[in-house]
């Protein structure tokens, strides 16, 4: 079994989907979001790969009950673009209830998809709690303290692996000067 800490460290972990870039809550009328972009990201499709990759799972779980659907092509000429779909009232002479807002992402940095998508929705970022932000304090002294040992560790199998390498030289010129 796995020690305990460090479960507890990776269940922490877990943590940073609450918070972050992404973790908004949208308004009501937001039924549902669209993504569609490159596979690979050449030609502009790495900010709407990074804004898939870290920021749409924050937003899925503040928002579980909106349908976010990505669509990954093989056309790295194509758009990349957002579709949000709002309820509500539709412009004159449609049948379909729903507004649609699209936005083009090609191009962008994740910060400036997310930015452009919680302004035309008006959804609302979400803020740590004191609990959380203590948590986070926590975090990252732990990251610090791991940081330190890691290099205090590297220090020592470094020394370890010179002093083995040096004995294994030591012997191997007994063994030639006894032949």
């Amino acid at each position: 079994m796995v020690n305990i800490a460090k479960r507890m460290r990776h269940l922490k972990s877990l943590f940073s989907i609450r918070l972050g870039p992404g973790a908004a809550i949208l308004p009501k009328d937001v039924k549902r979001i669209h993504l569609d972009f490159a596979t690979k990201f050449n030609d502009g499709h790495l900010g709407p790969r990074r804004f898939f990759q870290h920021c749409l799972p924050r937003l899925k779980y503040h928002n579980p009950g909106v349908s976010m659907t990505v669509t990954r092509t093989t056309n790295q000429a194509g758009p990349a673009t957002m579709t949000v779909f709002f309820a509500g009232a539709a412009p004159a002479g449609s049948s379909v209830n729903e507004r649609v807002q699209v936005l083009d992402m090609k191009h962008r940095q994740e910060p400036e998809i997310l930015h452009r998508l919680l302004e035309v929705t008006g959804a609302v970022p979400v803020r740590a709690t004191e609990a959380e932000e203590l948590e986070l304090r926590a975090m990252e002294e732990e990251g610090a303290r791991s940081a330190v040992d890691r290099e205090r560790n590297r220090l020592f199998l470094e020394e370890k692996r010179r002093q083995a390498a040096l004995l294994a030289q030591a012997k191997a010129s007994v063994n030639a000067s006894l032949a």
